[in-house]
């Protein structure tokens, strides 16, 4: 009876000096960032009323699709007035080169009639092409992330109407103490960990900051507070399984396989 209370006795001090090993291992906390992207914004040249979206935000879209198109009549107006100047353009250009062939007219007044004539075709080029452009296309092949102006609305020239982004423009931003600094460099994989994520998420350091800076006010942590940090930026390796301005956590060190350990 005595020898079974001592093994009791020993095993739960084995069971408390275990717990209290575990309790005050030092745990990885990572460092904190974020999500971006850098987003193409597509607007038009001139301002004016937007008249059809063919688009909703989250569709994808690919390079040359449709986006939206503005009224035009401005365009159109100035469109008709440049052909009508091209018209009496090439009138003037047939009566004079028809003369200098008969010897009636002079070489300058035909020299001044092919200029009249370069000219108003030139203009009519300018107008087809503000007339083009009045619709707008996809730049990227991406996703549609945020819509500015709907039907109906008035956009200013060289606002943006939408915004597009590619997957390949998804990045991390992340900063790390100076004394991290040396154990990072472009071309390093890092793990990425977030709320309900994967668990084989990565990505690739592509940019190290030269220059310190304040730890930035979206990072809470108090222990990191009033340090001098880098940025760093990085590109997922799954683009797709995060979401712009997702808080994510980052470790230095990734995980590796069980086949590659042995």
């Amino acid at each position: 009876m005595r020898s079974s209370r001592v093994i009791s006795a020993f095993a739960l001090a084995v069971v408390l000096a275990t717990g209290l090993a575990a309790c005050t291992e030092k745990r990885d906390p990572g460092f904190q960032g974020w999500v971006e992207a850098d987003m193409i914004f597509v607007s038009p040249d001139e301002a004016g009323r937007v008249t059809k979206l063919n688009i909703r935000e989250g569709d994808e879209v690919k390079v040359g699709d449709h986006l939206y198109s503005v009224d035009d009549d401005l365009q159109l107006a100035d469109l008709n007035q440049n052909k009508a100047t091209l018209a009496n353009a090439q009138q003037t250009y047939d009566r004079a080169a028809s003369l200098n062939k008969t010897g009636s007219g002079t070489q300058a007044n035909l020299d001044s009639a092919v200029s009249a004539l370069r000219v108003a075709e030139a203009r009519v080029a300018t107008s087809e092409t503000r007339m083009a452009r009045r619709k707008g296309f996809a730049p990227v092949a991406g996703t549609i992330q945020q819509i500015y102006f709907r039907e109906g609305e008035m956009v200013a020239a060289q606002r943006p109407v939408l915004s597009i982004m590619p997957p390949g423009n998804m990045k991390l931003r992340f900063f790390v103490p100076e004394t991290e600094l040396p154990k990072l460099a472009i071309g390093d994989t890092v793990r990425v960990a977030c709320d309900n994520c994967a668990a084989d998420l990565t990505a690739k350091i592509y940019f190290i900051a030269t220059s310190a800076e304040y730890t930035p006010p979206v990072i809470y942590s108090l222990e990191e507070r009033n340090k001098l940090v880098y940025l760093i930026q990085a590109r997922p390796s799954r683009p797709d399984a995060l979401r712009v301005g997702q808080p994510i956590d980052v470790y230095l060190n990734p995980k590796t396989p069980v086949a590659e350990k042995r």
